[in-house]
């Protein structure tokens, strides 16, 4: 059955951590069509303004949804936190889902108690996070480790340097062996999962990407908007910053996991 011109899911995220986060709705939803806005010619937003973040995330939300969205991922737990009530409420037509720190999972996981919440400074401060913790936190320890600084650098690129481990070893190094597991409260932080077990010890690794894409998959269907379609989906990357070499970090770090066809576009008005 052909395509129909709105036949696609909007994904965004303020650069290259929702790829974390479309990799695994992909993995889910193989035959739908996606379209990815990485916003790192602002990232990171998780060390901006509140208000700055919902006015950025109103536009890119209603670019996509002016081109066709059928659905809007908000692929960043920090944009989530700041603004998908505001966004839920003005395009109340087009299912909007988030993407939120997977403390409930860490907490019923067998054997752990003390748990280190890894997120950027705002997703730590704002009262979803606040709520969040308060319901799902009761009977373990729950520890905030702000990040400030991680996802500007996650999206540079070049992981395996040694400043990658020097920086996580300034942010969380002093709870190596003190944590029975981590949540990572970022979308860009499971790109660096491998240095930050290096850092904490082998712990358990906890993100919210496979419980956002259930959701996805939950809401297309109840609204009848599952694709028809029987062939395997396309993405479409797209992101603010004009520079080769960030769709080409983009690339990189979708491959490892999504083996679909990718097409480049960069239209996106900035």
């Amino acid at each position: 059955m052909p395509r129909r011109h709105n036949d696609f899911v909007g994904v965004f995220d303020s650069g290259a951590g929702g790829l974390s986060v479309l990799a695994r709705l992909v993995e889910e939803l193989p035959r739908e069509d996606f379209v990815y806005y990485g916003d790192s010619a602002h990232a990171p937003y998780g060390e901006k303004p509140r208000e700055w973040i919902v006015r950025r995330c109103r536009d890119i939300v209603d670019h996509l949804v002016g081109e066709g969205a059928k659905a809007i991922v908000i692929a960043c737990n920090t944009a989530t936190s700041a603004a998908a009530s505001e966004l839920r409420a003005e395009y109340a037509h087009v299912p909007i889902i988030g993407v939120e720190p997977a403390l409930k999972p860490a907490t019923l996981a067998k054997g752990v108690n003390r748990i280190l919440v890894m997120a950027t400074p705002i997703t730590l401060r704002l009262d979803k996070y606040q709520q969040l913790a308060s319901r799902w936190g009761t009977g373990h320890e729950v520890v905030d480790a702000p990040c400030p600084g991680l996802a500007a650098r996650i999206e540079r690129g070049n992981l395996d340097s040694p400043d990658v481990i020097e920086l996580l070893d300034n942010l969380v190094g002093e709870h190596w062996g003190k944590v029975d597991a981590a949540v990572l409260g970022c979308t860009h932080y499971p790109f660096v999962s491998s240095q930050i077990r290096e850092v904490l010890g082998d712990v358990p690794l906890f993100d919210g990407a496979a419980g956002t894409a259930r959701q996805l998959h939950r809401k297309l269907a109840e609204r009848g908007l599952l694709t028809r379609s029987a062939e395997p989906g396309s993405i479409d990357l797209r992101s603010s910053d004009a520079d080769a070499n960030t769709i080409a970090l983009y690339r990189d770090l979708l491959a490892k996991g999504v083996p679909l066809p990718v097409r480049h576009d960069l239209s996106f008005s900035r």
